[in-house]
């Protein structure tokens, strides 16, 4: 019985959290806070061939200080892969160059995702990596990180 009140309580938490979040869907906003916005809204795009085109937001975690209090939010999403396969590929050439370009400049790392998981990082060199050379589909997830928090965007390409 009390395992079921346990479930239920966590489960009323989950719920009023995910109420009280706000989704990432402006462009035009800075990683800086301000009193009438938080958790702030930061988009991402990678940049293809002269196209640029928006990664999808996933999980994010805030942090801000209020007085003497720290205000913070934390969400979760599914993982890039789930994220991705609903997704809509970007057609790429071989070792084509994919540029992410994000607000204020945060720290950034990129992993591979597949069915089993996230694979080895990826190393940028100037924000930058090339699609792989062998022909298919693959998921990527770029975690971008700033003084006061972070977020995890999934974007997709075919290597054509």
């Amino acid at each position: 019985m009390k395992t079921k009140r346990l479930f239920f309580v966590i489960f009323l938490f989950l719920f009023c959290m995910t109420g009280c979040t706000t989704p990432f869907e402006r462009n035009d906003q800075t990683t800086e806070e301000s009193e009438n916005e938080f958790p702030p809204t930061v988009s991402g795009f990678i940049k293809i061939e002269g196209f640029r085109h928006e990664m999808k937001s996933g999980n994010y975690r805030w942090e801000r200080k209020k007085g003497l209090e720290t205000e913070a939010v934390t969400t979760d999403a599914a993982s890039p892969y789930q994220i991705g396969e609903g997704f809509d590929a970007i057609e790429v050439k071989p070792g084509a160059d994919i540029a992410i370009e994000t607000k204020d400049k945060p720290k950034l790392s990129v992993f591979p995702w597949n069915e089993d998981g996230s694979g080895k990082e990826v190393i940028l060199d100037n924000n930058r990596l090339s699609a792989p050379s062998s022909k298919g589909r693959y998921i990527y997830e770029v975690l971008a990180k700033w003084s006061n928090g972070e977020v995890s965007y999934t974007f997709v390409v075919e290597v054509n």
